[in-house]
């Protein structure tokens, strides 16, 4: 995509976003740097990677002044210490094993890990996340790790057939969250909403997303 289409695509994300409480990130999976920092330069200051080993690969040559960088995909726990003093917030917390792991990486070098915990509302085994069910558990579980934050949820709904398919999902995990935020939990905090992808982020905004996670929408079709 020409570079005039994604600055284009950038600023119509932010009128949408005008008004809301939502953040754009901006999902550079398979992007070039060149792209990734051209958007950077055009006002984004949040970017998403879902892949490790691609961040690590990308991540000298980022404009970082003023970039909240952000782990978006599955994490493998032996991955943790790979990215554990580069991102600022990790999306896809979905086991204690890896809150864990990421609590342990963080401590050694003096950091408290902000964490979301990704929540499975289609309950798909294609894909992570823990089930609503479950979910106040694992937060009690997790809760006392000196070195992590839970910050809020993130989920991936399923693919939606239909317009407006996926806002029933976007209720739901807002209302888990206004559920848990009740309970006033030590060391949980619900300010954090990720959800909303290219195709149904005006949904996500309007179920009260605070960050939507926008690639396709920005950069055009994956490389």
């Amino acid at each position: 995509m020409d570079k005039t289409a994604i600055k284009s695509n950038i600023e119509r994300i932010f009128a949408q976003l005008n008004g809301s409480s939502a953040e754009l990130i901006a999902v550079t999976k398979t992007r070039t740097v060149d792209e990734i920092n051209y958007a950077i330069d055009c006002g984004v200051r949040h970017i998403g990677e879902n892949r490790v080993q691609e961040l690590l690969s990308k991540y000298d040559a980022l404009h970082k002044e003023g970039l909240t960088i952000h782990l978006i995909g599955r994490l493998q726990t032996n991955k943790v210490k790979y990215i554990i003093d580069k991102v600022d917030l990790i999306h896809s917390v979905d086991s204690v094993r890896l809150a864990e792991e990421i609590s342990k990486r963080a401590e050694r070098i003096g950091k408290v890990q902000r964490i979301l915990v990704e929540v499975n509302l289609g309950e798909e085994e294609s894909k992570g996340g823990i089930s609503a069910e479950d979910l106040p558990g694992f937060l009690d579980e997790i809760s006392s790790y000196p070195g992590i934050a839970v910050c809020g949820l993130m989920c991936i709904p399923p693919i939606a057939t239909e317009s407006n398919g996926n806002f029933k999902y976007f209720l739901k995990l807002k209302q888990l969250s206004v559920d848990i935020k009740a309970k006033k939990l030590d060391n949980i905090d619900m300010s954090i909403l990720s959800m909303g992808m290219s195709g149904d982020y005006e949904d996500a905004i309007r179920a009260g997303s605070t960050f939507i996670r926008v690639g396709r929408g920005i950069f055009g079709p994956r490389n």
